[in-house]
């Protein structure tokens, strides 16, 4: 397969869209359980740790140096964008009003923030060849489903509809197209800061593994419970690495 732009928005648009099956379990299930959704939010976690041990270790062969301040700065970037989303406090957000639309906009907001960095992700992995690109996009695209499910579990059962909500979860993940391709055309121009690319993005996917994903779980699950998902997650992806995109 020949890596050009069309095979970067493709993927990066891809990623985005398969958030919104995250609603459809709302088509047939009214209710949820928190447990279950704990256990997608680890799933989630473990998905996201496989792509950043990819990612640190495909820019730590390249420079190990540029690899780490990467990571600082993929940190530097999310947090500083976490605390500005985090200091709107009134707002409505469609059905939602008050407490309700104020925790929907902050998921809406992380999500969307981290997404960013997630097309990032999707754009620089792509400049250290197909086979990095395509794990990073699988990983990512399959973690996005149950962010989806995150998105939704805020707002169907406060009054917004299905289609809505599925809408409102692709919205988070637009970011991505709109990040993957300058950062594609980025790296390729300039290949010395690829390890730098690489590091940003696994500095911010980690920094939401453990600010994020991993505290909501804890939410319906255990500890025990959440380490297996986790680990049986990482594992998982990283035998489609080997096992499919080898093959």
């Amino acid at each position: 397969m020949t890596v050009n732009l069309w095979t970067i928005l493709i993927a990066s648009g891809l990623t985005a869209v398969v958030t919104g099956l995250g609603a459809l379990p709302f088509l047939f299930i009214k209710n949820i359980s928190r447990w279950w959704l704990s256990i997608f939010q680890a799933a989630a976690a473990g998905l996201m740790l496989g792509a950043c041990f990819n990612l640190i270790q495909e820019g730590a062969h390249l420079d190990p140096y540029r690899t780490f301040f990467g990571i600082l700065l993929g940190l530097g970037l999310i947090v500083t964008a976490d605390r500005l989303i985090s200091r709107r406090t009134t707002v409505d957000l469609g059905e939602l009003e008050g407490g309700d639309a104020r925790k929907a906009l902050l998921i809406l907001g992380i999500m969307t923030i981290h997404s960013f960095a997630e097309g990032i992700g999707v754009g620089v992995s792509f400049g250290g060849g197909e086979k990095l690109g395509l794990f990073i996009t699988a990983a990512i695209a399959i973690h996005n489903i149950p962010e989806g499910l995150a998105v939704s579990l805020v707002m169907v059962p406060k009054g917004t509809k299905v289609g809505k909500a599925a809408l409102w979860s692709i919205f988070t993940s637009l970011p991505q197209p709109l990040m993957a391709v300058p950062a594609f055309l980025f790296v390729l121009l300039f290949s010395p800061w690829l390890p730098l690319g690489l590091g940003l993005a696994a500095g911010a996917m980690i920094w939401m593994v453990f600010a994020e994903l991993i505290p909501d779980a804890y939410e319906g699950a255990s500890g025990a419970e959440i380490g297996i998902a986790v680990t049986l997650a990482f594992a998982a992806l990283l035998a489609f690495q080997e096992f499919v995109l080898v093959s």
